[in-house]
């Protein structure tokens, strides 16, 4: 049987790491992953409390398209917190996941063969599924001195529909300030593009509070999720922000490609959100083990890092140690048990002489992987 053109998309060199280091553990061996962006931590405590509570009383049955209002206006209401920003809650619409944001958002925004810029390096699915959508992504590659960020420059001469920045980003860990987040919604704009801000990780930050794009327009597509901070991945929820007049467009491609998002997932999603003892408890553990890698990276030699202002990765230029960061991750796997990912998952051209590391599980894992990691380049 014959399949697409448009199927034929790159696979997620991160969970082929997984699927090796999984292999290895069920042959007996004790592996450390810095592979995976995930929290080593579950849903917060009232999360399961009030799905427990909701299953005893309700079928959990379809949403309405958007999502439940008392979520969208808890979601509302949190970037009056955290932004001072106040939302219209209307604007709000529950996603199964940010995945299901980007789907959502490419598909109201963009036409068959579009070009759309991201950041390179970049979280490597927004090329897939822009390329499975039949669109075009762009990738800009980034600078160091522009702490691997698109920069407005960047985009000259492109003719883009788009540009997808996140911040902080993956697998740099690096941050827009509002007045870098200002310049490329206002170069984009200027182009007669449009804006989507990732920010996935917002509320994993350290020395700044990041900046999101609502602070400084309402014409720009926000997405997020429930999986970084709020520790839900496999619940699989999330949600974006769209402007007034785009909430109907999303809303009839919703009730189509996905009816809506679990409702389970949403009933706990809603809980989490005042679960904030907790959340700054798998804080404190970021915090920890982003001191560990900070030093322990360049005691082991990978001294060639960006400076990750927000999420929990490390992201390293290895070109002294290799030419080949798929074989030298499978390597490391191998002879140190520690599973980290290839660079060439977020970067084409550059990414096969860099690394990330993956700091979300616990402390002693991290310190674990750390001194695995020394042994490894010191015997190397």
């Amino acid at each position: 049987m014959r399949v697409s053109r448009r199927s034929s998309v790159d696979p997620f060199i991160v969970m082929d790491v997984m699927e090796a280091a999984r292999r290895a553990e069920a042959a007996g061996r004790h592996i450390i992953h810095m592979e995976v962006g995930q929290p080593g931590t579950g849903a917060p405590k009232a999360a399961a409390e009030a799905v427990s509570a909701t299953m005893a009383r309700d079928a959990l049955g379809y949403t309405v398209a958007l999502g439940l209002p008392a979520l969208r206006q808890r979601i509302a209401r949190l970037y009056g917190e955290w932004y001072n920003v106040d939302l219209n809650p209307e604007r709000v619409v529950i996603t199964p996941g940010s995945s299901g944001g980007f789907i959502l958002a490419f598909t109201a925004l963009f036409d068959t063969g579009d070009r759309v810029g991201i950041g390179a390096p970049g979280y490597p699915s927004y090329r897939q599924i822009l390329s499975a959508l039949d669109l075009k992504p762009v990738d800009i590659e980034t600078a160091a001195e522009n702490r691997f960020q698109p920069a407005p420059d960047d985009l000259v001469g492109q003719d883009l529909a788009g540009l997808m920045v996140a911040s902080p980003a993956n697998p740099t860990g690096t941050m827009l300030d509002a007045g870098a987040l200002g310049a490329l919604i206002e170069a984009t704009h200027g182009q007669g593009a449009s804006f989507i801000s990732d920010e996935i990780y917002h509320g994993i930050e350290y020395d700044a509070k990041a900046v999101t794009a609502l602070q400084l327009t309402d014409e720009a597509y926000v997405i997020n999720s429930f999986s970084k901070y709020f520790s839900m991945t496999g619940w699989r929820v999330g949600w974006m922000v769209v402007p007034e007049d785009h909430v109907r467009v999303i809303e009839r491609i919703a009730q189509n490609m996905f009816i809506c998002a679990p409702h389970v997932s949403q009933i706990a999603a809603l809980a989490s959100m005042d679960a904030e003892d907790e959340l700054q408890a798998n804080m404190d553990v970021y915090r920890a083990n982003r001191a560990l890698m900070l030093e322990g990276l360049p005691a082991a030699g990978f001294t060639k890092i960006a400076p990750p202002d927000g999420a929990f990765y490390v992201y390293a230029d290895v070109s002294d140690m290799t030419d080949d960061s798929r074989a030298f991750a499978a390597e490391i796997l191998e002879h140190a048990g520690v599973a980290v990912t290839p660079g060439l998952d977020f970067d084409p051209v550059r990414g096969h002489q860099t690394l990330r590391f993956s700091y979300a599980r616990s402390t002693e894992d991290i310190a674990e992987g750390l001194d695995r990691l020394k042994n490894f380049v010191k015997t190397r």
